[in-house]
Order: C-alpha cells, then sequence, then structure tokens
C-alpha cells in the first residue's frame, strides 16, 4: 500500500511519527508510512499539534484543513489533508 491516496482533492495520508527528535522534517517512507520527525513530546496532544502545522506548511493550507482521522495517540497516524495547494515532488498530482 502506499502511504498517500486521492479522494477527489482531498490527500488521505498515513504518517509515521518520531517525537522528541533533535530536528523536525520528513525522513521519508517507512514502509507503508510517511515518516516524520517532531521535536515535541507525545503529551498532551503536543506531537499532533506540531505535526498539523508542519503538514499545514508542507501543503499550503490552513491548520483548520488539516484533520486528523485516526491515531491521535499513536505513532501511526492517518490525516485527511482538503485541498492541498501544493504537495512535495514525491507525491502525484490527483
Amino acid at each position: 500500500m502506499n502511504f498517500y491516496r486521492w479522494d477527489h482533492h482531498d490527500l488521505i495520508l498515513s504518517v509515521h511519527i518520531q517525537p522528541r527528535s533533535s530536528h523536525p522534517g520528513i525522513v521519508g517512507v517507512y514502509g507503508d508510512k510517511l515518516k516524520i520527525k517532531l521535536t515535541a513530546p507525545p503529551i498532551e496532544g503536543q506531537a499532533n499539534e506540531e505535526l498539523s502545522r508542519l503538514l499545514a506548511k508542507l501543503f499550503g493550507v490552513a491548520k483548520s484543513k488539516v484533520l486528523l482521522l485516526k491515531g491521535a495517540s499513536s505513532k501511526e497516524k492517518l490525516f485527511r489533508i482538503q485541498s492541498p495547494k501544493y504537495w512535495p515532488e514525491f507525491i502525484a498530482p490527483p
């Protein structure tokens, strides 16, 4: 399975996070997930908050357009990014 799929104009993205990293950013594909390092700890939603901000910036949308569908308390997460304005070269357009 690929780490993303398009649902009309929305991007469904499977993510594996590594919290408490020294440098945030996209690491690459990790199995069937996109691995992302975060500096925030996985406490009281801090890592989810940082990840939502990072994804919003990466895809050129408001943070309110980044919806966590599954995995609020897990390292494995599923997001819906509503109508992204742009995306990294490793994601094919819809």
